[in-house]
């Protein structure tokens, strides 16, 4: 079997509000990691696009929800296989925050099949998410003791 081998930098979003965390749950059009795993909104930078620029569009997409504002917290690697695809991702993370609303998936056949606001304490068991958030995860951990730890 010939495996195709694709590359891939994305941009997604970690939004808290009121200790709930916005996940976007993925569909069976997911071109990465596997459908129904809760995941990060946002997604694929396209060529020439600037990264908070597709974070922006993204998430109109995949939540109906505008960007206000956007900045960069880590960048990591991951490496997926699905549909005779090796994937080589990288991925941006920003921590973001929206104009009000309430999710809604406006993306007609995307990779996102839901949106919502999940509360921080029901997204713990890490076999649900995405691997990019599962890292989220633990960066919110990694930045409530940072913040515990200097103030």
């Amino acid at each position: 079997m010939n495996i195709q081998v694709r590359t891939r930098i994305s941009a997604y979003a970690i939004a808290v509000e009121d200790d709930r965390l916005l996940l976007a749950r993925l569909s069976d059009a997911s071109p990465v990691f596997a459908p129904g795993l809760w995941h990060l909104p946002g997604g694929g930078i396209d060529p020439g696009e600037q990264p908070v620029e597709a974070l922006a569009r993204e998430l109109l997409e995949e939540t109906g929800l505008e960007l206000v504002q956007a900045r960069l917290l880590d960048a990591r690697t991951y490496s997926a296989q699905r549909n005779g695809i090796s994937w080589s991702l990288t991925a941006l993370f920003y921590a973001a925050s929206f104009k009000g609303g309430a999710p809604t998936v406006t993306e007609v056949d995307g990779s996102t099949e839901a949106a919502v606001w999940v509360p921080l304490s029901d997204v713990r068991d890490t076999a649900v998410l995405s691997p990019p958030a599962a890292d989220a995860m633990h960066m919110l951990d990694w930045s409530k003791a940072m913040f515990t730890a200097t103030h």
